[in-house]
This record gives C-alpha cells, structure tokens and sequence, in this order.
C-alpha cells in the first residue's frame, strides 16, 4: 500500500529542485507549477525589517496564486528569508552583492526564516514558519574569494549567498536547527499536515 493516498500529486508552486527533491525523497508525487508573482511588490506590505512575516506571506502569496489556477488541487507553497537583527537580506543579485552579504554575516549568527503554506480552492488549509541560527565562521579575503570562484553563480541561487547542502558549508561554525528548514521546507510538520488530512498513510 503506497504511503501517498490522494489520487493526484501534491503541487508544488516553487521552482526550488532542492524543496522538490526533498518531497520527493519522502515519497510524495510532486507537479511542479512556479508562482507567477512579483515578490517585491508582496513584501512591501510586511512591516520593514519583519523577515519572518515576509518568509510566512510568500509562501501563502504562492500558493494562494497557484491553487486559483488549479480548482480542487492541494498546493504547497514555500519560501525563505533571513536576517541579521533588523536587518532583512534578499538574493544578491551578483557577485559584488554576494561578497558584502557574506561579509556582513561573517562571524555572526544570523536567523534564516523557512515557511510552508498549504492551499486549496483559495482557502488556507494550513501553515508554518520554522527558524534556523546560523553562525557564520570569521574568515579572510582569501577564502572569500575562493568560495566566491569555486561556488560561481550558485551565489546568487539564494538569500545569503549559500547552500550548506554544498561549498556554503564551508561558511559555517554552527548552526542551531532542523536540516530540512535550512534547506528551505520544513518537511516534519508539512508530513505532520498531510498525515492529519488523510493525504499521507498515518
């Protein structure tokens, strides 16, 4: 008897190969359908410097966005952010951006914000906001220009300029958190959700 139980994949409204991999890997079928959504214009309506707010009206925006496309589908959205006290950090949009990122982290710890949101026919079924401490190790020049080389445009794949899955390891100290929320899904309590609905064997 498989573990998954509906009758349809879950949709993923996320372009993340590391969130899909991740359900995947959990034996959940996955349709993959991006938000079309003009982020920016989404976090203007969070209060300045609120990560965790934005990380949590992402993740609904993209699903809520997806879910009217997709009448009687479940559709999980996701998103990240982070922050170093008030400060908020988006993608660095290039390498020079990357460099100042990891150079303010540096040394610091650093909160990283991961939300869920799950929607169905517009209406939120469930959501979630987990948060990882991230202590970056101080480091010289030298290494941030050899990371900078060697992890090349996977810099500006994400907020902070690193994966830990990857080189972004490398950065690190510490870190005070579940695997799964650093790498961008809370996976625990969206299987918790979907066993509680019937979608998952429980």
């Amino acid at each position: 008897m498989p573990l998954w139980r509906a009758d349809k994949p879950l949709v993923l409204a996320s372009k993340s190969a590391t969130r899909r991999a991740i359900l995947e890997s959990a034996g959940i079928p996955i349709e993959v359908c991006p938000a079309d959504l003009n982020e920016r214009a989404v976090e203007w309506t969070a209060a300045p410097g609120a990560a965790n707010e934005v990380a949590r009206l992402l993740a609904r925006e993209k699903a809520l966005a997806v879910a009217a496309k997709m009448p009687g589908r479940l559709v999980l959205g996701a998103d990240q952010t982070l922050a170093l006290g008030d400060r908020r950090f988006d993608k660095p949009e290039h390498h020079d951006a990357a460099r100042a990122q990891l150079r303010a982290l540096a040394g610091k710890t650093h909160e990283l914000y991961s939300a869920i949101a799950f929607v169905r026919d517009s209406q939120l079924q469930h959501e979630e906001l987990q948060v990882a401490l991230m202590t970056m190790r101080s480091f010289s020049d030298a290494f941030l220009d050899a990371y900078l080389d060697a992890a090349g445009a996977a810099v500006t794949a994400s907020v902070g300029a690193y994966q830990v899955e990857g080189l972004g390891i490398h950065l690190f100290e510490t870190f005070d958190a579940d695997h799964f929320t650093i790498l961008g899904l809370p996976l625990l309590g969206a299987l918790r959700f979907l066993r509680a609905e019937g979608y998952l064997a429980a």
